[in-house]
């Protein structure tokens, strides 16, 4: 195989094409993106948002006799869950696969709505993919989806900018402080980066790696949560990085408008701490510096002897429990099979930018070799994020992880606007995140 950078990123959505007739069966199977021409095998509904994911949907179709995939875009991330909720709530109208980010699946579970896919041999395959990836994928004694993409985190940065004002690429989040200060005092037009105030799923990756669980949730018991969003090592990161924000030292625009997608590629930030996938976001954004001059480094670390990786988004395929009876085993054989191939994995990854976490092509030797022309032939792969794709050992999210965003969301904007410090930030987040689990009739742990 051979990899390339594409120019789009692999967390934008793509076009439905023209719909065509599609035979199968249930609400959700009405219409197909893709054309079936194997009329007489098992027809499986999925919904998904990946970029170029037809032609994914169609090399699964050519080689495979028994199952074929009725593929519809339902929309990307919340518009698809809203869709998925409605037909959870309705009682039909689901499809029989669907994708869905990691840290959303508790959300999901919780409402009985996800398939355990330990019966139909998904536990077989848990040493195809990183520890932290199939931990996620994880709760109890289940398993109820199979991972695809993730989000390792490493640091891209400007070089340009950095040899004009003699800045050391940061190892450390103390150095990271320095470099930061030091751009300042040097009278740049920029600052070192952004820290968006609504930047609450960032802000989570930021705490696991200085050793904070702010969740715990297992499937196997549904009706306990436990909420941390306050420990020490919480309010160290909140209260780091509010001093940087109260130095001037970084930015708190809003992560992906289009006014921080300019500033992204413009000088505005020097640096752009960013998972797996934010190569191939930063690489398709228009009017960028032709001059920009940009590599890869690790995510700084609060103790460099001892680092720490983290991740940040990644989606995987479950199977939900409105699928009939009939099509459960086919189901199941989309939601391990679709990609799990390498010819699969080429496209994922040069149409649609995706970071692999499938071992067979996360760890050959052609994928760690890739040259990436944006970032001047750099080996981004081998030098950043295969470390840090299996260093990562899992986190825990909540089973209502889009309230506890909105929650932290609003708290992050009182911070950054002076209107609380760090700790009372973090406090009020805990006081109303237990309050909304009691609520909803949640013991807390």
């Amino acid at each position: 195989m051979k990899y390339r950078l594409l120019a789009a990123g692999g967390a934008l959505a793509v076009a439905a094409t023209a719909l065509t007739g599609c035979a199968g069966g249930g609400d959700a199977a009405a219409t197909c993106t893709n054309e079936i021409t194997k009329t007489d095998a098992t027809q499986v509904t999925v919904w998904a948002w990946y970029p170029a994911f037809e032609q994914v949907v169609d090399l699964f179709n050519e080689t495979h006799d028994d199952v074929q995939v009725c593929w519809t875009n339902a929309g990307q991330g919340a518009d698809e869950y809203n869709k998925f909720s409605t037909a959870i709530e309705a009682g039909k109208g689901a499809p029989d696969v669907i994708m869905l980010e990691a840290e959303q699946l508790p959300s999901f579970t919780i409402k009985d709505s996800l398939v355990d896919l330990t019966e139909y041999g998904a536990s077989d395959l848990a040493d195809q993919y990183t520890d932290g990836a199939w931990k996620d994928v994880s709760s109890g004694s289940g398993v109820y989806a199979i991972p695809v993409d993730g989000g390792p985190v490493g640091m891209l940065y400007r070089q340009d900018i950095f040899d004009e004002y003699g800045i050391e690429v940061p190892t450390t989040w103390d150095e990271f402080a320095d470099a930061a200060q030091k751009l300042k005092d040097a009278g740049a037009p920029g600052v070192l980066a952004d820290f968006p105030a609504n930047g609450g799923a960032y802000l989570y990756a930021l705490m696991a790696q200085a050793g904070a669980e702010p969740f715990a949730y297992d499937a196997d018991d549904p009706q306990k949560v436990g909420i941390d969003v306050n420990s020490e090592e919480a309010k160290g990161v909140m209260e780091y990085w509010n001093d940087l924000v109260s130095k001037d030292l970084v930015a708190t625009d809003d992560a992906f408008t289009a006014d921080y997608n300019t500033k992204l590629v413009d000088g505005s930030y020097a640096v752009y701490v960013a998972a797996a996938w934010g190569p191939g976001y930063l690489g398709g954004i228009e009017d960028a510096d032709a001059d920009a001059e940009w590599r890869a480094a690790p995510v700084p670390q609060w103790d460099e002897a001892n680092p720490v990786q983290v991740n940040w988004g990644g989606s995987t395929f479950a199977v939900t429990t409105q699928t009939p009876d009939d099509r459960l085993d086919a189901a199941a054989t989309v939601a391990k099979e679709i990609f799990g191939t390498e010819e699969a994995w080429k496209i994922g990854i040069d149409e649609a930018a995706l970071f692999p976490l499938w071992k067979p092509v996360l760890e050959s030797e052609e994928f760690a070799q890739t040259e990436y022309p944006f970032f001047d032939g750099q080996k981004i792969n081998e030098d950043v994020f295969l470390e840090a794709a299996s260093g990562y050992q899992g986190f825990g999210f909540s089973p209502f992880q889009v309230y506890a965003y909105d929650q932290t969301n609003e708290q992050l904007f009182a911070m950054t606007e002076g209107e609380k410090s760090a700790a009372q930030a973090l406090d009020d987040l805990q006081a109303s995140l237990e309050t909304y689990a009691t609520g909803q009739s949640f013991e807390l742990k």
